[in-house]
Parts: structure tokens; sequence; C-alpha cells
């Protein structure tokens, strides 16, 4: 009985019998990867909610025009020229962002996860892609030089970027790239062989830290408005390059539909981010 028992349940007739298997689900949900977003120490300023606090919907800063004062020689006896500093502003407009999760109360009570809380961890991590969506889109709209690549990026390329910013008295810190980039950066033996860039962290790493003296920082393509900006990079001076304004951080507010029998949260965000100086970021595009 046991023999034609195990002949019955291993036969493609006798599924059934597949319920005598054991089945082994897994406990925990396994997420999906972090992506490569970019930090705010990048910024110039960060106006932090308390520091906007009752200032209204629009914030403005002031800025000093570069080199809008001049000394001029004068002759003895001379009347002295007049001068003074020129100064412009940048205007911060608050654009809202948020999402409303609604789970019905059916399958909170029958999943095995906690979905509301999951969701709403989930939105946190979309409200940071957004961030650097925005500052990605800033950058390409507001750059002050572009340097236009062939197929890959080379090496003229991103010295003719920080020669950009150093012609107007800026210092290069920072090197952010798509995913294209990088690959270029990959094929270029400058960066791998010890003997010319006297390390080996691309072979050992599949990364530089530095290129130039400034720090390559990678974004990611699924991160952005579009897959284009792959083939994206910026040499900026993050003392001069762009700023945030932050009217209200990430606000998460539960709610219950009874009508519906659901519950859910809103979760909302007010940001804004501009150019402070546009001499300050150069942008290298490729094929």
């Amino acid at each position: 009985m046991e023999t034609r028992l195990n002949q019955w349940i291993t036969t493609g007739t006798g599924t059934a019998g597949t319920l005598l298997l054991p089945r082994l689900i897994l406990g925990p949900l396994l997420e999906e990867v972090d992506k490569f977003l970019l930090p705010r120490e990048l910024a110039a300023e960060v106006f932090s909610p308390a520091m906007l606090a009752n200032k209204g919907g629009v914030f403005n800063i002031n800025l000093d025009v570069p080199n809008s004062l001049d000394v001029r020689e004068t002759g003895e006896g001379a009347e002295i020229p007049m001068d003074a500093m020129e100064h412009t502003n940048v205007t911060f407009t608050p654009t809202k962002f948020g999402v409303a999760i609604r789970i019905t109360r059916e399958m909170m009570e029958d999943t095995q996860f906690e979905l509301l809380n999951r969701n709403i961890r989930m939105t946190g991590k979309r409200f940071g892609e957004k961030e650097t969506e925005l500052i990605i889109d800033l950058l390409v709209a507001g750059t002050g030089a572009t340097t236009a690549g062939g197929d890959a990026v080379t090496i003229a390329n991103i010295v003719e970027s920080m020669f950009d910013l150093e012609d107007n008295d800026y210092s290069p810190s920072d090197f952010l790239i798509g995913t294209e980039i990088l690959q270029d950066l990959r094929n270029i033996d400058t960066f791998v062989e010890a003997n010319k860039v006297g390390n080996t962290d691309m072979l050992r790493r599949g990364f530089l830290g530095t290129v130039y003296g400034m720090n390559v920082v990678r974004f990611s393509t699924n991160a952005v408005s579009t897959a284009a900006y792959r083939r994206r990079a910026f040499v900026i001076d993050r003392l001069h390059a762009y700023m945030l304004a932050i009217w209200r951080d990430i606000t998460v507010e539960n709610f219950d539909l009874p009508l519906f029998d659901m519950q859910g949260a809103a979760i909302t965000w007010r940001f804004d981010t501009q150019i402070k100086r546009s001499e300050a970021v150069s942008m290298i595009t490729t094929n």
C-alpha cells in the first residue's frame, strides 16, 4: 500500500496528492533594493521647517552679484568714481507632495505582514528618491555651462567642466554621475592602471572615491525623472551650487474610513530646491 501511495502522488494524475507534501513559506517579506541617492550634505544651504516657520508660503534669500563692485584708478584732484554692490534674490515656493495609502480591514486581518506600516516605510524611501529626482532636474535646467561629450565621457570632458567652475572662481568639490558615466569611467585606463592613477580602487571596488580631488557620487537611474539622465554628470562646488528648503518634513496622518471598512495614512511633504549660483554647476552630456 505504501508503494502504491508513493507512486500515486508522484504521477501527473495525482495532483491532489501534493497536499500531503509540506510547503515552507519564508516568514519575512523581502524588500526591494535601495537606490543610490544624493545626500543632503551636497546642498550649499538646507533651510529646515523650524527656520521657515511662520515665514509664509514664499521664501526669499538675497545674494551678492559677483564682481559687481569695481575699484578704479583715480587721478589727483579728480572725482572719485561711484560704485556699489549689486544684489539679486532667489525665491523658494513650496510644492506639496503626497500619497494616501488605503488598505481594507480584511487585508490587515488576513495577511501575515503589517501592510500599513510597511507601506508607510516604503513611502519614506520614495520621498528620498523624489528629492534626488528634483535636484537632478534642477541641475539639468540650471547649469551654468555644458560640456558636450561623445559616445562616452572622457578625461578631457571632466577637466573642461572643472575649468568652467574654476574660471568663475569656484572650486570643483563633487562629481555627480549617472550609471552610464560610471561605466565610461571604468573603461578609462587611467583610472584602472595603478601606475597612472596611483591606486587600484576601481579594480577592487568597481568605483572610484575621488576623481581629481572631487568626491564621486553616483545617483540611480530609477531615482530620476528620465532614463536619459544616466548619461549625465555634474561637476559642482557644493558650497555654492544649490539649496534646499523644507516647509514640512515627511508627515504621516493615520485615518479610518468606516464606510469602506478601510484604514490608511496620508503622507505629505512640502519642499523646494533652487540653484544658488549657476556658475558653480557644469553638466557633462554624452550620447
